[in-house]
Order: structure tokens, then C-alpha cells, then sequence
């Protein structure tokens, strides 16, 4: 399965996932993906449809929010926290090494202060 690192109890964050983890992160309980890879960032990577369809089939909700990491701006961390915010959770998040993600959702956490 593959690793991620769980920032909440209903949100943990992963590096790049391939279709077949989908599957057994259902299994493990998650019931969201968010994606914030865009696509072709790299040439190994599969693309969003390619991931989503792999999510629908192991039962997962899918969502593709596609950010540049050194351009995340304020819009950018409240959508995520409403993608977050409105799952039934627990939501993996994920993008090439998983900071992307936490850096999300840290920006998110400080703009609700």
C-alpha cells in the first residue's frame, strides 16, 4: 500500500499514488482522493482521468485540484479545505512528494485563525 503521513484524523497527505494503491486505500478506510498534481509534470505519472477512473472503481470520491507549488495562493488552500471539509473522510491528498498537500492544508488551517 502506499505510504502517506496523516496530518488529521480525517485527512493524511502521499506522494505520487499509481491506479493500483486506489484499492487498497478504500480498503484502509479512505473514502476521498484529491489529486494536486497537474498533469505532465512528469512523464511517468498518470493523469488525472487515468487516476480517477481508478478511484470510481475502487469506490472512492475523486477530485482534481491541480496547483503549482511555488504559486499557491489563499484561493487555492480554501478550496481545498472545502474539498476536505465537505468528504465524510477520511481524504488522502496527494502530489509528487506529499508537501504540496500539507502546505495546503497548513495555509488553509492559518487563514481560518
Amino acid at each position: 500500500m502506499a505510504d502517506y503521513t496523516q496530518l488529521t484524523p480525517d485527512l493524511a497527505v502521499a506522494p505520487q499514488l499509481r491506479p493500483e494503491d486506489l484499492a487498497d486505500l478504500a480498503r484502509a478506510g479512505f473514502r476521498a482522493v484529491i489529486n494536486n498534481r497537474p498533469d505532465g509534470e512528469a512523464e511517468d505519472q498518470p493523469d488525472h482521468l487515468t487516476m480517477e477512473r481508478a478511484a470510481r472503481e475502487a469506490g472512492l470520491t475523486y477530485h482534481y485540484q491541480p496547483v503549482v507549488a511555488s504559486e499557491i495562493d489563499d484561493q487555492d488552500a480554501r478550496r481545498f479545505a472545502e474539498l476536505v471539509d465537505r468528504q465524510p473522510g477520511p481524504v488522502l491528498a496527494f502530489c509528487r512528494t506529499g508537501n504540496r498537500c500539507g502546505k495546503l492544508w497548513e495555509r488553509a488551517r492559518q487563514l481560518r485563525e
